[in-house]
């Protein structure tokens, strides 16, 4: 499998007790989605390597404890940390028209809604309370929160995000401080 086929889901971040069992930090909106899972690659030395799942257990919010066949001493296990999840791409839901998975669209151009082509898009990060499309713009990195009113779409034909951006949003990341003044904050 490839990685242009397939989605990031998460990372091992640890070994679990001494069987070989680990945790999984699922970076994904819906940990209860991926409980039925049978298997999933796990990426080492760069390739994407399958690996059967025996058994999963949601814990906290975004946590999973995980035993996977053939992983059955904590050595094994130990080999397996800090290494990246992922599965299929086609085992993900269809979406509406205009809508978008946020691996899709790093490299699509953002188009506003009055100011026309902005940028490309660079990633999109996931803080916690708000996401935000990071699109290089004139030199600048910009911040686009990621709400309805503000991300219209997706053509996915076209690559790009269209967007109806707030008036002022730009010039926030195109003024240079002043004298004085440190990110924003004054002396």
């Amino acid at each position: 499998m490839a990685h242009e086929n397939c989605y990031l889901v998460g990372y091992i971040v640890r070994t679990h007790a001494v069987s070989g069992d680990l945790v999984f930090h699922l970076d994904v909106d819906y940990p209860e989605d991926y409980t039925d899972l049978d298997s999933i690659f796990v990426e080492i030395k760069g390739n994407l390597v399958p690996y059967f799942i025996e058994d999963f257990n949601l814990h906290k919010t975004d946590k999973a404890i995980v035993r996977l066949e053939e992983v059955d001493t904590i050595e094994k296990a130990q080999n397996l940390v800090g290494s990246a999840l992922y599965l299929p791409d086609d085992t993900l839901e269809e979406l509406e028209e205009g809508q978008f998975y946020y691996h899709d669209i790093p490299g699509y151009t953002v188009v506003d809604k009055t100011l026309g082509p902005l940028g490309i898009v660079k990633t999109v990060y996931t803080p916690g309370a708000q996401d935000l499309i990071a699109m290089e713009y004139q030199g600048f990195e910009v911040l686009i929160p990621v709400v309805d009113e503000i991300v219209i779409r997706a053509d996915h034909e076209k690559q790009q995000v269209e967007v109806d951006l707030p008036e002022g949003l730009l010039n926030v990341y195109l003024e240079e401080p002043k004298p004085g003044e440190k990110d924003g904050d004054e002396d």
